[in-house]
């Protein structure tokens, strides 16, 4: 089963996420979408994002896998939280001048409010390029809703599942 998931913050005034707001030009802009037990989302790089000649930066990379992670943990989970420990390993470079990459996250497991997450990044040749490994701590709901806007988990979706 596919559904796209719908980006509910930007309801929010001052909303300006790098990583997924679609109003952020500077930003990545990113979109997910449920695929079963994962979150994909597929990614156009540009151009001014490259660190040598062609090649998208790792710290790009860092942060693509670093927000995909974000929206496993409200999606899978239906709360948020934030990073608590980031580990990417690069296999290969990403050429910024060959089309989409996609990112595919995974859990790998979850300890009480700790859940660990795997995250592929392929490139437009469906090559293995890096692996990240990041670990989120979770906040209970209301906390999320709180301090971090969480919004109505049904606000993610169009169709109600």
């Amino acid at each position: 089963m596919q559904r796209k998931i719908l980006n509910p913050y930007t309801k929010l005034e001052g909303y300006n996420c790098f990583g997924c707001s679609p109003d952020n030009h500077h930003g990545l802009q990113m979109k997910f979408i449920e695929e079963g037990d994962y979150i994909v989302s597929h990614w156009s790089p540009k151009n001014h994002l490259q660190g040598f000649h062609n090649i998208l930066h790792g710290g790009v990379q860092a942060t693509l896998i670093d927000e995909i992670s974000s929206w496993f943990v409200q999606i899978k989970y239906k709360t948020s939280g934030v990073t608590s420990n980031l580990k990417v390993r690069y296999l290969k470079p990403v050429a910024t001048n060959k089309g989409d990459i996609s990112l595919r996250a995974e859990l790998i497991s979850k300890r009480r409010n700790l859940i660990d997450i795997k995250v592929e990044l392929r490139d437009a040749d469906n090559q293995l390029c890096a692996v990240g490994e990041t670990t989120f701590f979770s906040l209970p709901v209301e906390k999320a809703k709180h301090d971090l806007f969480f919004p109505d988990y049904d606000e993610f979706f169009e169709e109600k599942k």
